[in-house]
Formats: C-alpha cells, structure tokens, sequence
C-alpha cells in the first residue's frame, strides 16, 4: 500500500503582544493587545523526529511578535498581510496561511467582544 502525507498543519492561537496599531494618535500613543491565530498549511516530514525537519513553530511565534510590536500601521488589515508574507518568508516548507488578527478593545463606540481580520495567503 502506497502512502503519502498530505500537507498538514501547524496552529499557534492566542499569540498575543501590545501593538502601537491603529488610526487615532491615542492608539499609537498608549498601545493595545493583540492577540493572532495562525494556521500554516506545511508540508510535513512525520518520519522524522528532528527538529529541522519541520517548521520551528516558536520561530513562527517570534515572527508573529515581532510583526506586533513592529513598526505602526493604521489598519489590522495591513498587519495582518504583513503577518502572512512573514510567516511565509519564514520557511518554504509552509504552502500558505491563514492569519486571524484579533484586536479586542478598538475604540469603534459601541461594546463588543472582539475585532478581527483574517486571511488566507499562500505561494504562488
């Protein structure tokens, strides 16, 4: 019987650091949370019990961070496309990737639990 792996995935959820994103000055100024889900769609090597015969996921992880806490932008929109091209840069292993920025207190006027954008990238 011939087997093969699929591409599996690799999900971090919750990642969370203080972000200086936003459009008004306050949310620069003071910097808010932002918690990011990731999920990588990877080519994975299940023989292999070595670590780089994978995605290192706490790479992935500080990558995610750094992005964060990384120059402003005005919208999670930009961060999030901004958090997908990094991953993908990370490793060539990772096919595409699903990113879920979540910002939680966006001052939009109204009460509400969460704001998000997510979005879906993969190479060409």
């Amino acid at each position: 019987m011939d087997i093969r792996d699929d591409p599996g995935h690799i999900r971090l959820t919750g990642i969370t650091a203080i972000g200086h994103h936003g459009v008004l000055a306050s949310e620069k100024a003071q910097g808010q949370p932002f918690i990011v889900d990731v999920d990588a769609t990877v080519l994975l090597e299940t023989g292999s019990d070595r670590l780089s015969d994978t995605v290192n996921y706490a790479e992935l992880a500080r990558a995610v961070i750094a992005e964060i806490t990384g120059d402003p932008v005005d919208l999670i929109e930009t961060l999030t496309g901004r958090i997908a091209d990094r991953c993908l840069a990370l490793d060539s292993r990772i096919r595409a990737v699903s990113i879920t920025v979540h910002k939680p207190h966006a001052p939009v006027g109204v009460p509400l639990a969460d704001v998000a954008v997510a979005l879906t990238r993969s190479r060409q």
